[in-house]
């Protein structure tokens, strides 16, 4: 008897073991399948008025009839357009006015005024430089050397860097003229003087 209990408990212990086995195999294979059978499939259902858009963001902003302008933007365009024309009409004021000498230096003192904010005396300086070149005719021209213009630019071409209307324009003419004076001499007295000197400047 004593010897064959330990043949007995040792097959007792492979039958659990066995019996462990099918039964981990059971719950791993069948109770899966059982459990996905009875499932149930749950639907989510939303009322129509709460689904998203499915328009762009900001898109009730938009105008239905783009290329229809709105009464602001032809406001917008009428103000545009009438300040361009007046600038234009000043412009083109300015212009016939320096075609005469004393139009020509009411010009000049304009833009000095504006931009270089120099003394009377450097206008009084100014004036007696080109008049003496010019007489401040903007169609004045040097036969010998091709200076032309108010301020007898040479060449003549210079003054395409301010317009290439610098023929016929005379502000042009002064625009540039004032600019080079300001740029060499950094005075038009000081342009006068080298004008009295050398006979040129």
């Amino acid at each position: 008897m004593k010897s064959s209990l330990p043949t007995i408990r040792s097959k007792r212990t492979r039958r659990l073991s066995l019996s462990a086995a099918c039964l981990a195999f059971f719950l791993a294979i069948v109770e899966p399948a059982n459990a996905s059978s009875n499932m149930q499939q749950v639907f989510l259902t939303i009322p129509a008025d709460q689904l998203p858009s499915p328009e762009l963001p900001g898109a009730e902003n938009l105008d239905p009839n783009p290329g229809v302008p709105s009464l602001l933007e032809l406001d917008s365009i009428k103000v545009v357009d009438a300040s361009a024309m007046a600038l234009v009409s000043i412009a083109a004021r300015q212009v016939e006015s320096a075609r005469q000498a004393e139009g020509a230096k009411e010009v000049a003192r304009q833009i000095i005024a504006q931009k270089y904010r120099w003394s009377e005396k450097q206008f009084t300086c100014l004036d007696n430089l080109w008049t003496k070149e010019s007489k401040w005719n903007y169609k004045a021209r040097n036969k010998s050397s091709g200076a032309h213009g108010i301020p007898q630019a040479l060449p003549a071409t210079k003054m395409e860097i301010v317009g290439t209307d610098w023929r016929t324009n005379p502000v042009t003419q002064i625009t540039w003229g004032l600019k080079y004076i300001e740029e060499r001499y950094k005075y038009p007295c000081s342009a006068w003087s080298k004008s009295k000197r050398s006979n040129w400047y």
